[in-house]
């Protein structure tokens, strides 16, 4: 892995002594969680708050997000496993009291999935790591935008 590749051909090594797949697992798992998230805050800019230009900016971003994974998707999928998942039975806080909440916590958890995207993709591809930071900071300044962030 110490060869730098390109971020379009992300390539990762899966096994090891019986846990062939956690690379992978640990990719999709975040970059799932970062596009649901992105795909929230992007929904409700659209049709809740009627936010266009903020609707259009999230959307290039989750876009982005698959832009730079489209190589190594088909992986992702396949090392895909949610029966065993055991992040699978946490039970999270099941109301938001408002919208500003549903959408501070769906910004946190997009902004903390593009952080473990970044660092992880750096052991591969430094472009890619640049991507994901850039994409990180552009939520921070979008959260802050529409003045929800505390």
């Amino acid at each position: 892995l110490s060869k730098k590749l390109p971020a379009n051909k992300i390539v990762l090594r899966t096994k090891t002594k019986g846990n062939k797949l956690s690379i992978y697992c640990l990719l999709d798992a975040n970059l799932n969680r970062a596009r649901e998230g992105i795909r929230i805050v992007e929904d409700t800019a659209r049709f809740v708050l009627n936010k266009r230009n903020y609707f259009y900016q999230l959307r290039s971003l989750r876009h982005r997000l698959d832009k730079i994974t489209r190589k190594i998707y088909p992986e992702l999928v396949s090392a895909r496993d949610t029966q065993v998942d055991p992040g699978r039975s946490i039970i999270e806080k099941g109301k938001r009291r408002n919208v500003k909440e549903l959408i501070v916590a769906n910004f946190r958890r997009s902004e903390e999935a593009v952080r473990v995207l970044e660092e992880y993709s750096k052991m591969i591809s430094a472009s890619a790591g640049r991507q994901f930071k850039d994409i990180r900071y552009r939520l921070y300044t979008l959260e802050k935008k529409m003045g929800v962030r505390p």
